[in-house]
Parts: C-alpha cells; sequence; structure tokens
C-alpha cells in the first residue's frame, strides 16, 4: 500500500512538471506567432488601410450576391486575401527576421566539415536552430509582447501602434547585426530617401540588408569550422600517399580523427556557446 502511494505522488509529481513545461512553452511560443504576425502587417499594413478605406464595411470572409436561377455567389473581398497574404509571410519572417539564417548556415557547414553528410538529419538541425533562435530572440520578444500586445490587448492603444511597438524591438535586433555597407546598397539600389536615424529605416529596406549581413557572418564562421578538419583531411591524405594506399578514401579514414576531435573539445558547447554570444 505505501508502494503504490509512493508511485502515484511520483506520477502525480511528473504530470504536474509536464503540465507546467508545457504552459512555459505556450507562453514562449504566443509572442512569437504575435509579433511576427505584427512584422507581416507592418510590411501589408499600407494595402490593407486602402482596403479597409475602400470597403469601410469592415472585414468580411466572404461576400455574397445573387447568382442566376436563385443561386448565390460567394468571393473573396480585397481585405481578407491580404490578411491571407499577411499570413503566408509568417514562415518568411522566422526565417528572415531572426537569428535562424545565421545558426542554421553555420551547422549546416559544420555537418559539412565533419564528412557527415546525412548527421546529424535535416530534421534535428532544423530543429536545433529554431530553439536556439527562441533562445537568442526570447529577450526581443519579451519586449515586443509587453510593448505591442499587452498594452493592445488591455485597449489603451490601437493596431497601429501595437504593431509599430511590435516591430520596433526587431528592428533594433536586425540593426544591432546589419553592416553599414549592406544598408547603403540596398538604400542606393531603391534609391530611398536619406535617413536622419535608425528608426527611418524602413522595413522593406532593413530585411534584404540583415539577410545579406547573416549570410556573410554565417561563412565566415562556416570557414573558421573547416579549417581543423581540413587540416586532418591533409594529413590524412598525405600518409595514405606515402603509404602507397591510393585506393583508399581520405574521407572514410579521417571521419573517426574528426568525431574525436570534435568530442574531445566538447564542440557542440564551443559552437552553441559562441554562434548565441555572437549576437549579443
Amino acid at each position: 500500500m505505501h508502494g503504490s502511494t509512493h508511485h502515484d505522488a511520483l506520477a502525480g509529481g511528473h504530470a504536474r512538471a509536464h503540465t507546467s513545461s508545457i504552459v512555459r512553452f505556450s507562453r514562449a511560443a504566443l509572442p512569437v506567432a504575435l509579433v511576427l504576425g505584427a512584422g507581416a502587417a507592418a510590411l501589408l499594413l499600407p494595402h490593407l488601410a486602402h482596403a479597409q478605406a475602400a470597403q469601410p464595411q469592415g472585414l468580411p470572409a466572404f461576400n455574397t450576391s445573387p447568382g442566376p436561377n436563385g443561386g448565390t455567389t460567394y468571393s473573396l473581398s480585397v481585405q481578407t486575401m491580404l490578411l491571407l497574404t499577411m499570413l503566408s509571410f509568417l514562415p518568411a519572417m522566422v526565417l528572415m527576421m531572426t537569428s535562424f539564417t545565421r545558426i542554421i548556415i553555420v551547422l549546416s557547414l559544420l555537418r559539412q566539415a565533419l564528412g557527415t553528410t546525412t548527421t546529424p538529419p535535416n530534421q534535428v538541425l532544423v530543429g536545433l536552430a529554431l530553439f536556439l533562435t527562441m533562445f537568442v530572440m526570447s529577450p526581443v520578444l519579451d519586449k515586443a509582447y509587453n510593448d505591442g500586445y499587452k498594452p493592445f490587448a488591455a485597449g489603451t492603444i490601437s493596431m497601429d501602434d501595437a504593431v509599430a511597438r511590435g516591430v520596433a524591438p526587431f528592428k533594433t535586433f536586425m540593426l544591432r547585426q546589419t553592416r553599414e555597407s549592406d544598408l547603403a546598397l540596398f538604400a542606393r539600389i531603391s534609391h530611398a530617401a536619406p535617413m536622419q536615424g535608425p528608426e527611418d529605416v524602413p522595413l522593406t529596406l532593413l530585411v534584404p540588408s540583415f539577410v545579406t549581413s547573416e549570410l556573410k557572418t554565417g561563412f565566415q564562421i562556416g570557414f573558421t569550422i573547416f579549417i581543423p578538419f581540413l587540416i586532418i583531411d591533409m594529413v590524412v591524405a598525405s600518409v595514405l600517399m606515402s603509404m602507397g594506399m591510393m585506393m583508399v578514401s581520405p574521407a572514410t579514414i579521417s571521419l573517426p580523427f574528426k568525431l574525436m576531435l570534435f568530442v574531445l573539445v566538447d564542440g557542440w558547447q564551443l559552437l552553441i556557446g559562441s554562434l548565441a554570444q555572437s549576437f549579443t
């Protein structure tokens, strides 16, 4: 009887811990969807406002009109189509307005440098990159949630103000990681008007500049990762040639040594820690 009671208590404790973890994850995931939706709204807000002015009756899901033979014809309003377009931008926002791009590039280059073409698999790399992105972006998401969504949910600010406040932390994050040369390039291509400060940089100009900078930074980090593994490949290839073993693949022999080196130096901790600190 005592053992059964102890087992029930342990089961109850595990259930409470599992429920608590689900609640914490839900609270962390809510700002992501809300703020990324705000980013999409900021990009398409002028078009949505124009459509709303043209159709002041609100945002109906369908427009109905009498059809022939007593039937009914259904059609989508312009506002609804724009709203669906904004929702389709959410995956692109995750990729282009956060730290995901740099992280996934570095992890992919690490796998190539190790010579393990399918290990870790793509699902593991993408999952790790997503959770690292959540970790790196958590201060930005918290600020956007507290400054934008909370006042809007309380009814103290309008939708336009909520979008502007929600996007502002993302703009600050992207500007901090964007090179001036990349920003100047897209400003010159788009013939943008002179800007007095960072707050004047539009998202349509900032996002491509940020992505270009992230690609360059990711490749730079990947180059430094490749060097030690490239040295191992060259040493193994030289030894095999000196022994006359021309038919043996150097990659097959060097793979265990590269894995051993990566494990001995605690490579995952070094790499993930350096990636997270590169955004501070």
